[in-house]
């Protein structure tokens, strides 16, 4: 039931209160049929296109040409022998050898002409930008799913397995099938009790670096980590993980552990774990999670170790945080000098926390303008809709979360998992990395609300816009040198819009594009085969460089970024000095702590 007025609940109410109500209802039934999408954004860029369509003559012979040119080309390259020559690498789709023998290659051809219309037709001239991006992007998803490879009888290595095993990979496939959905039924929203355990235990099998809880509030937990070198770097090093996610990704299993291989590095480490939030916790926004979240995190790694100075690192949504209050950090620096009487009592007091000695950020956007597929959800209508929907729990589910970033990466998260699990029958290969996405998180109604609406859709950040403490903030302050890292296939954050920190920012700035995507990419530990990066450096006064030209121009490397990443901490850090004593009257717990634990079905 949607959430009612709280004049309708003591019965005070009055003819605006019902007919919101009446609204209220309409829409959560709409934005549930429609998946959690809103359908009127969907209506409007499906509407804009038709009518420009409707009105470009041109246009239309064009595509009746393309269609043509398309078909003919799918005809022949199906009868001709080269079909039977293996597809190119980049579809893996279509990577066994039985898609090129008819009629499997004629399927194939099909499927690849009508990719290629429907990619032409979604560009009219006229379009507004958002919707255009809509209208190919849900154009994408539809071929996707009508793909040859996802069904049984037009996919040659499902026949082919299904004759080898008589029938037993579509029987194994339905079981699957079955298990799955009955999972799906017995879940309950806010209970974890009949959830599987995670394949990957916390703090028996991920999240095992030894450490301690030093610091909690209400939003975190801090944990210090224990230094394993006889010796450590005076700055201590702050990671700030997203909160959209369990901050584990970055110390899963021991040869994977980004927190590992830094401590072994000579780095104090401390790891922020954010609480997995509830319904009570529906008022927390934006302002508590830089404040009780980045600040107070930053306040207790210098009492516990002194330090004047320390460096920090952000990941995703942390890093746009991290950067957040570094330029409202060294704001509060160039106003150290006001008197008490000029300053604001809600400013953010610079003075009484450790200065920045660097800032890293991985795979973090500032700059919003472009925010890559996620913008396909994000405009008033949409977040009307969502508003809407977290009105109802107080919090955006983690379901939802992960059915959102599923939806970015259909191709190889939805309909190619489903291909193998249930109509071959496998089982999934699961590794440590897959665990952690399945322990999912939520995130509070209102800094939700608050994050996409100042920062996706007005991009207040890079604008200027943004306030912090009652003060207005701009990257253009931040005098740290800076480490930022995208990553080639981020779908979640892309690289060149991760780049575009160099047209907000004035100070040493070095770029590293790694291989792999937004969450293989960061997790890039050394060892791992097929890893490599570019990286260059830019000193303070820099001019701009198209990130197509810094592309061309930035020096390759081959292994893992982690190494570079490392040295360049080190670069920055002053001469080992023993390490800080840990003082157990602060002492909370062992890692990895109590809100990392917190588990919910949605």
């Amino acid at each position: 039931m949607s959430k009612l007025p709280p004049a309708m609940v003591t019965g005070q109410s009055t003819p605006a209160d019902v007919f919101q109500a009446l609204d209220d209802q309409v829409h959560a039934r709409l934005a549930d049929a429609s998946m959690g999408l809103s359908p009127i954004a969907l209506a409007l860029a499906q509407a804009d296109w038709a009518l420009h369509l409707a009105t470009s003559p041109g246009k239309q012979w064009l595509l009746a040409q393309k269609a043509c040119e398309l078909g003919w080309q799918a005809w022949v390259a199906a009868a001709s022998p080269a079909a039977t020559e293996p597809p190119p690498a980049s579809d893996a789709r279509f990577g066994d050898a039985a898609w090129g023998q008819w009629p499997f290659s004629a399927l194939r051809e099909g499927f690849k002409a009508s990719d290629a219309w429907w990619r032409e037709a979604a560009r009219v001239d006229g379009m507004s930008r958002h919707h255009s991006h809509m209208v190919n992007f849900f154009a994408r998803q539809g071929v996707d799913a009508m793909s040859p490879s996802n069904w049984p009888l037009t996919n040659p290595t499902v026949l082919k397995s299904a004759l080898d095993s008589g029938g037993q990979t579509w029987l194994n496939g339905y079981r699957r099938f079955m298990e799955d959905l009955r999972e799906q039924q017995d879940r309950t929203p806010s209970d974890a009790a009949g959830l599987k355990p995670l394949p990957y235990a916390v703090g028996k099998d991920v999240a095992i670096t030894p450490g301690k809880v030093v610091f909690r509030n209400r939003l975190i937990e801090l944990i210090q980590y224990t230094p394993t070198t006889d010796v450590v770097h005076p700055e201590p090093l702050l990671i700030v993980p997203s909160c959209i996610m369990k901050y584990y990704i970055l110390d899963l299993s021991p040869h994977n552990s980004m927190v590992r291989y830094l401590v072994a590095q000579g780095f104090t480490v401390f790891i922020i774990s954010w609480r997995n939030p509830d319904a009570s916790d529906r008022e927390l926004g934006m302002q508590d999670y830089l404040q009780l979240g980045v600040m107070d995190a930053m306040g207790a790694v210098g009492r516990q170790t002194g330090a004047p100075r320390i460096h920090a690192m952000g990941y995703c949504l942390g890093g746009t945080f991290l950067s957040i209050v570094a330029a409202a950090l060294a704001r509060g620096q160039r106003h150290a000098a006001q008197t008490p009487q000029r300053r604001r009592d809600d400013a953010v007091r610079a003075d009484v926390l450790p200065e920045l000695a660097t800032v890293t950020l991985l795979a973090a956007q500032t700059d919003f303008s472009e925010p890559g597929e996620l913008g396909v959800f994000i405009d008033d209508d949409q977040l009307k809709t969502l508003r809407e929907s977290m009105a109802k729990t107080g919090y955006l589910s983690g379901r939802a979360m992960a059915g959102s970033f599923q939806f970015l990466n259909s191709r190889d998260l939805v309909w190619s998992r489903n291909t193998r699990r249930y109509l071959m029958g496998q089982d999934e290969v699961g590794n440590d990395m897959m665990s952690w996405n399945a322990d999912v998180t939520r995130l509070p109604e209102r800094m939700h609300s608050e994050y996409l609406s100042s920062l996706f859709l007005n991009n207040a950040l890079a604008a200027g816009h943004y306030r912090v403490g009652g003060e207005g903030v701009a990257l253009m302050d931040i005098k740290a040198p800076l480490l930022v890292v995208g990553t080639v296939r981020d779908h979640v954050s892309p690289w060149k819009s991760v780049y575009k920190i160099h047209l907000l920012t004035d100070t040493d700035t070095t770029f590293v594009l790694a291989a792999g995507g937004h969450n293989a990419g960061i997790v890039s530990e050394p060892g791992h085969p097929g890893r490599s990066y570019q990286m260059a450096q830019v000193a303070k006064g820099h001019g701009w460089t198209d990130p197509d030209d810094w592309l061309a121009q930035a020096d390759s490397h081959q292994g893992s970024w982690w190494v570079a990443m490392a040295q360049w901490l080190k670069d920055h850090s002053s001469a080992p000095v023993s390490p800080p004593v840990m003082d157990p009257g602060q002492v909370l717990c062992d890692a990895p702590g109590d809100y990392v634990k917190v588990r919910y079905a949605d």
